[in-house]
């Protein structure tokens, strides 16, 4: 099975290549324009040279089985367009595009030419999320926060805030019929931003501080008089009385805490079995995100 990997930055290094390195079935090919990071990564790989590309072109001349896009979000509509155009089941990192129209055309184009094309909400797969899913579910309360890293909202928001959009609507436990937005922008870089989802019976509130002083990230499901609170997507307490504790198991890689084990198996697996996988939902967290930003401008008495 011959798979691309386009992009070759932290998250491809970190999390992707560990995963993708060690499968037996899978014929790595790497493609990145930055000819010392394609030869270290590639060294670490032990790849040949007929699996180590510095353009596109020739990536996509190895008539590839799939291929995983790491590459920067700006570039995205430009490769995820010529894989989809090659016919080559595709899995990129959100966000598929900053400007919801791109996303939208992207999505349309993989449904026209009947090729896979999965967006990497990897926490949906994280393990410890994924039991909260089975949680009562009346109160949701997600935080996500940062250090001294205020941001232009549109990328803010698109790059890192839409981790918890998409958290929210996978958890939420029926339709969404009220949407509130709350944000603060200054001097043209948002600080805060707070997203509350509600339905029949159920809250889901998300939140976003680049201010915070501390870097953590924190989820919380309640109702029926339980809570379940997962914290940095390591350690699970359950509140029912006395609190209970689970912690990552210390040999459990960091790849399958987060759900991208899971992400990239699945998508290769579907991929064999001939299955299309369809970015239609991953396109409706987008959507969510672009009301946000607006909402967020407005406020700010930005233009959008």
């Amino acid at each position: 099975m011959k798979v691309g990997c386009i992009g070759l930055g932290d998250i491809a290094q970190k999390a992707y290549l560990p995963v993708l390195g060690v499968l037996p079935e899978v014929e790595l090919h790497l493609q990145t324009r930055t000819p010392a990071t394609l030869a270290r990564v590639a060294d670490g790989l032990h790849l040949p040279a007929g699996q180590r590309h510095a353009d596109l072109d020739s990536l996509i001349a190895q008539d590839l089985d799939a291929a995983f896009v790491h590459a920067p979000t700006a570039v995205h509509p430009e490769i995820v367009t010529r894989l989809l155009e090659a016919g080559v089941p595709t899995y990129v990192d959100k966000p598929l595009a900053y400007e919801l129209a791109d996303s939208a055309r992207l999505v349309t184009l993989a449904e026209e030419r009947g090729t896979s094309l999965a967006v990497g909400f990897n926490r949906r797969l994280a393990p410890s999320y994924a039991q909260c899913a089975d949680h009562p579910r009346e109160l949701i309360l997600m935080q996500k926060n940062r250090v001294g890293l205020p941001e232009e909202p549109r990328s803010m928001i698109l790059d890192d805030f839409i981790h918890v959009v998409d958290t929210l609507r996978f958890l939420v436990p029926g339709p969404v019929d009220d949407v509130t937005v709350r944000g603060r922008v200054q001097d043209g870089l948002l600080h805060h931003v707070v997203l509350q989802l509600a339905g029949d019976g159920f809250t889901a509130i998300g939140v976003m501080n680049r201010l915070s002083g501390s870097n953590e990230e924190i989820l919380e499901v309640s109702g029926q008089d339980t809570k379940r609170q997962v914290v940095n997507l390591a350690e699970v307490i359950d509140h029912k009385g006395q609190p209970t504790v689970r912690r990552r198991g210390d040999w459990v890689p960091v790849a399958r805490q987060r759900g991208i084990e899971q992400a990239v198996l699945g998508f290769l697996d579907a991929v064999r079995a001939g299955e299309v996988l369809s970015a239609r939902d991953a396109l409706a967290t987008h959507e969510l995100c672009e009301r946000v930003v607006h909402a967020v401008l407005e406020r700010s008495g930005s233009a959008a």
